[in-house]
């Protein structure tokens, strides 16, 4: 039988940047990744798009048009492009968020 729940304790954290850990799920063209953001982060320009949902922490999203704080409870959709570039600042020690991504 197949199993459809995901085991996140069980996977390795893995760190792709200073300040960034997670622990990621790939399938067939997207990724399940439960992230956390420390405060040592350094602010990165990003283009891709995320779908998700702040589990703990507070953070600040800056846009071309401004910015936004996110906070746990809060979902996150940002479409990937230019149009929506976009660059994170971790307002706590840490954030932890749970993203849906394309693969």
């Amino acid at each position: 039988m197949a199993t459809y729940r995901v085991d996140f304790e069980s996977m390795a954290w893995e760190s792709p940047m200073g300040g960034v850990r997670h622990r990621a799920l790939k399938g067939d063209s997207r990724v399940l990744r439960l992230v956390e953001y420390h405060h040592d982060m350094q602010p990165h320009w990003c283009n891709k798009g995320h779908i998700g949902y702040i589990i703990v922490g507070r953070m600040e999203i800056e846009f071309t048009g401004g910015k936004e704080i996110f906070e746990g409870g809060d979902g996150v959709f940002i479409p990937p492009g230019d149009a929506h570039k976009h660059r994170a600042r971790v307002l706590t020690d840490m954030v932890k968020a749970v993203f849906v991504e394309d693969a």
